[in-house]
């Protein structure tokens, strides 16, 4: 069965012709060779576009092997362009081509051509983007399969769904295996031989070793606060190794550039601004989290995290950790004091903001009034949530706070919007 991955296809509709290089990025196996080569060339020939009008490349094909000489491939395409219509260019694992950046910036000189490529997080990465393509690179980042994407495919009901998308995740690849082994197997090695592999190259890593425990640290905390002197601390405690700070923040970034990670800052919500150091640390896929750990670390509370995390960023959403100041009067001492309380998601898109909670479970009165005091402390009119995994019926309390279950936020888009 198809999974159609509409949220990534309408951006690159959104995209055409726009006289930008558009520029499919994501970490591997996520599903980009899929979206431009099947979904977006189908969709071309929906709309009456013809196959010699659709020039394609796949340059990690041995038989393309010659198109990898920029020579070669710049002839090829000049004859395959006989006239003054509008053609379009699908260059899959560009970065195989030699002199990638070159050859792009001058196909983007004829103005009759609109330029998509895919390439290897390994060498291909967000800011190589930004940089290479002289401000004429428009990304599209894709993610693993959401909860959505995922119960296409999955043949069950939605928990048990969740059971296995919490467990292995959203890779395409894994999705579509019949057995655990099979999973298990998959994703172990394809942090080990791929990943791994393709950061310890790019990067020059000479202490692989490191690189590894650092990722068995960051797994074993998300959704926990943490910064290069915490995790040093950590090293030194558990791992007896003397790290330094410097080099966990250069693995870190490499971890972050390299897509298997990323950052949620945190945001000072009365004061706006930037709070800096300590930070959170998300997963892009669960699955491959889990793997890190040899699957013995599933925490529901902690993945149910992550994966409302990472929906909110494919939903196009900039995620920061919220904080709030509130001042209070000890009874013991009569003083003034202020608490920090910390609000899981704030969500910006635009002149859009959400304030979300993440609650695993709200059983009584004193838990509920827990989850909603973080949210209550701020005065501005943005819209205040709280996810939790109970089934549940959408509703709103009095004090404006909306409350949904876990998966109808999850399998629909506009679930926000509530």
């Amino acid at each position: 069965m198809e999974v159609q991955r509409n949220t990534y296809l309408n951006k690159l509709l959104n995209r055409m012709h726009n006289g930008m290089i558009k520029v499919i990025t994501g970490i591997r196996r996520s599903g980009k060779s899929y979206l431009l080569l099947t979904l977006f060339r189908n969709h071309l020939r929906a709309s009456g576009i013809t196959d010699d009008h659709i020039l394609v490349m796949e340059f990690d094909r041995i038989e393309n092997r010659q198109y990898r000489d920029p020579y070669i491939l710049l002839d090829y395409l000049k004859k395959q362009i006989t006239d003054k219509g509008e053609y379009y260019i699908l260059l899959d694992e560009v970065q195989m081509l030699q002199s990638f950046e070159e050859v792009l910036n001058s196909l983007m000189r004829e103005s009759n051509l609109d330029i998509y490529v895919t390439g290897s997080n390994s060498k291909f990465l967000s800011k190589d983007v930004l940089t290479e393509f002289r401000g004429r690179g428009d990304e599209v980042h894709i993610f693993p399969l959401s909860f959505q994407e995922f119960m296409q495919i999955y043949d069950g009901d939605v928990y048990h769904g969740w059971a296995e998308y919490m467990m292995y995740g959203g890779l395409p690849l894994a999705v579509t295996m019949k057995t655990d082994e099979q999973k298990v197997q998959y994703l172990k090695s394809l942090f080990r031989e791929t990943y791994i592999k393709d950061i310890v190259e790019r990067n020059k890593i000479e202490k692989q070793k490191e690189l590894e425990d650092l990722l068995n640290v960051l797994s074993s905390s998300i959704g926990g606060l943490s910064n290069p002197l915490k995790i040093a601390d950590t090293f030194k405690s558990r791992l007896h190794s003397s790290i330094s700070n410097n080099t966990i923040s250069k693995y870190i970034d490499y971890l972050k550039e390299a897509f298997v990670i990323s950052e949620a800052q945190r945001y000072d919500v009365k004061g706006r601004k930037y709070i800096g150091s300590p930070v959170k640390y998300y997963f892009e896929d669960v699955g491959l989290r889990n793997a890190l750990l040899d699957f013995r670390q599933v925490e529901e509370t902690h993945l149910m995290e992550n994966i409302i995390y990472n929906e909110l960023r494919m939903r196009g959403y900039n995620v920061d950790v919220g904080n709030v100041k509130q001042r209070y009067i000890d009874k013991a001492s009569s003083s003034k004091l202020t608490k920090h309380l910390e609000i899981d998601y704030v969500a910006n898109l635009g002149s859009k903001r959400f304030y979300i909670q993440s609650a695993f479970q709200m059983p009584d009165a004193e838990k509920i009034k827990q989850e909603k005091a973080s949210l209550l402390a701020v005065k501005d009119s943005f819209k205040k949530i709280i996810i939790v995994k109970d089934v549940i019926k959408p509703f709103q309390d009095e004090d404006g706070i909306l409350t949904i279950g876990l998966f109808d936020f999850l399998q629909n888009s506009n679930s926000l919007e509530w």
